[in-house]
């Protein structure tokens, strides 16, 4: 491939132009008014307008993407993650026109994209199982009777989605009406599926994914987990690699790697993805689902094992072999990654649309920041709030924790809220700091009062020290000078 078109917007489609260009391909972007003047449009050689900002008049619609690329002589399509990238009908499309998708075939995508048909594939390769039902239901009293029978809590569960959506946590059968109907209508509302289906609700989990890439000659690796645990509504905000637990259990490590190496083979799978898993308290672990694309927090396992995960998509999209087995994988270092979104994290994580009326991005060894924003851009309502990712690197986790309180500290944005304070208190907070923690870690430890309170308390030390400063100036500008009178003294 000499050209290839990207199918996306924001820090994506700039994360994975530059290492086309780093490859010598030339690149298309695509864009919507909204976006028309974006760092990814100026960066590509090419640009092509798809429509108005809603994304189904423009990222979402697969004829205007597909056209663009043939217009443009670009051989394949590269779709980042969101939009059409686990979208089985947009991969066919792609390849029916005689263009490269650069991700996996489109049976891996349509059997992983369902949750039940993943569970189905991966079921006869010996992956662990969270117990529930392997079926679609609406029915509430269908569902009253699998909850009588796995025991409460349980989990409703979309079958068509991902991202935290259609989901309820059910304690009780008095909950269970309400729970029903309500993953059913979001799930019906997000997915066009309002089919769901029901599992036990492991009570104190973590959530580990396991990186996964396969060639098209049948080799697969895993390159290690990343941990995910902290979230807010299901969604993740703060992911690490190695994680904790499975550092100190290596045993455990290689089961789950093996494990997720199954489930690449299982649907036969080509190029990056992602398993994910629960892991209970007592290191048992359970096929979640598997993501068929480049995820974002992908630059965290990029810096633990030296391998660029975008390189290696197009490398097996063109018909290359992986270049390195699994015995020459190995973890170095540690990696930290806070999702900077345009949310106020002292109102509930609810969105903050407005204009970057300061926007300065820390910098330094160890600190890499992948975004597609620039000062004085207006952040979008259209679009997921994600302005930026916010990694650092360090040989130990200390030192990597260490250099995320300096970069957050560093970071400079003003005109709308993010999650940067929210990003300080968990890296500050003993429980992330001692590994203890889990997918509970938001509801448990977090308040919007305890950012305050540490505000306040920054801005104490700030006025204190400020205080010092100019006593010390005071003292250090009062001089006597000798007038003649030795009674007479006057301040210079």
């Amino acid at each position: 491939m000499q050209k290839i078109l990207v199918a996306n917007r924001g820090e994506i489609a700039l994360r994975v132009m530059r290492t086309a260009r780093k490859m010598g391909i030339a690149t298309v972007a695509v864009y919507s008014e909204a976006d028309r003047g974006a760092p990814h449009v100026r960066f590509a050689e090419e640009a092509i307008l798809l429509g108005p900002a809603p994304s189904s008049q423009s990222y979402l619609d697969m004829d205007k993407v597909i056209q663009a690329a043939l217009d443009t002589g670009a051989e394949g399509i590269h779709p980042g993650y969101g939009f059409l990238s686990e979208n089985a009908e947009f991969s066919q499309r792609v390849e029916d026109a005689g263009l490269i998708f650069i991700g996996p075939k489109p049976h891996a995508i349509r059997i992983m994209g369902n949750k039940l048909a993943a569970k189905d594939a991966v079921s006869a390769y010996d992956i662990p199982m969270v117990p529930g039902i392997e079926e679609a239901i609406t029915d509430v009293e269908l569902a009253g009777q699998i909850g009588e029978q796995i025991g409460y809590p349980i989990l409703i569960k979309a079958a068509a989605g991902g991202g935290g959506k259609g989901m309820r946590i059910v304690n009780g059968p008095a909950e269970l009406k309400e729970g029903m109907e309500r993953a059913i209508s979001e799930a019906q509302s997000a997915f066009g599926d309002g089919a769901v289906f029901i599992e036990k609700y492991v009570t104190s989990p973590r959530h580990i994914e396991i990186q996964v890439l396969a060639d098209n000659h049948g080799n697969v690796v895993h390159l290690f987990e990343r941990e995910c645990s902290v979230q807010r509504r299901h969604q993740k905000v703060v992911e690490e690699a190695p994680s904790v637990p499975l550092s100190l259990a290596p045993a455990l490590r290689a089961q789950m790697g093996e494990a997720a190496v199954r489930c690449a083979k299982a649907c036969d799978y080509r190029g990056a993805g992602t398993v994910e898993f629960l892991l209970d308290d007592q290191n048992n672990f359970y096929f979640l689902e598997m993501n068929t694309r480049l995820q974002v927090e992908h630059p965290v396992t990029e810096l633990i094992t030296g391998v660029d995960l975008v390189e290696q998509q197009i490398k097996v999209a063109r018909g290359e072999r992986l270049a390195f087995t699994q015995e020459d994988l190995s973890i170095t270092g540690h990696a930290l990654e806070l999702r900077v979104y345009a949310e106020d994290p002292l109102d509930g994580f609810l969105p903050s649309i407005g204009t970057l009326e300061t926007y300065q991005k820390p910098s330094g060894e160890g600190i890499r920041v992948d975004d597609g924003f620039e000062e004085g851009m207006e952040v979008p309502i259209y679009y997921d709030p994600m302005i930026a990712k916010l990694i650092t690197y360090g040989a130990t986790r200390a030192e990597a924790l260490q250099k995320m309180r300096e970069a957050i500290d560093a970071y400079r944005v003003e005109g709308i809220a993010t999650t940067l304070p929210f990003g300080r208190f968990v890296v500050d907070h003993e429980a992330f700091i001692s590994g203890n923690f889990d997918t509970h870690f938001v509801k448990q430890h977090y308040t919007a009062e305890a950012i305050l309170e540490k505000q306040q308390d920054m801005e104490k030390i700030a006025a204190l020290a400020a205080a010092v400063i100019f006593e010390d100036s005071r003292r250090t500008l009062t001089v006597p000078v000798t007038t003649g009178e030795s009674w007479k003294n006057r301040i210079q």
